[in-house]
């Protein structure tokens, strides 16, 4: 018969395998979390994104129908008399405040 000495730890490994696998569920759990919470705010900027777009091409097309509007008003047919002499007056520099 031969004599085995079993190895004998002085703190048993079950209680710490248990204690890593539960800590590596929960930050598993926590990296789950963060990944949803970045893909939601991920999506949510690129809806006002695109409602930002979508505004901004309202009031282009806005400001292009007044613009268009304006040059084409007739100012003779609403009372305005023509121009009667064109005067061109001399630059006074780079800038105005002197």
């Amino acid at each position: 018969m031969h004599n085995h000495h079993a190895i004998r730890f002085p703190f048993s490994l079950v209680p710490m395998f248990a204690g890593t696998v539960v800590a590596l569920v929960v930050a598993y759990v926590a990296l789950i979390a963060v990944v949803m919470s970045y893909a939601a705010v991920t999506v949510e900027f690129a809806q006002s994104v695109k409602d930002d777009e979508a505004s901004v091409a309202t009031l282009e097309s806005r400001y292009l129908a007044s613009v268009s509007r304006i040059e084409n008003v007739d100012y003779r047919a609403a009372g305005y008399a023509a121009p009667v002499a064109t005067v061109f007056v001399p630059s006074a520099g780079a800038t105005a405040l002197r």
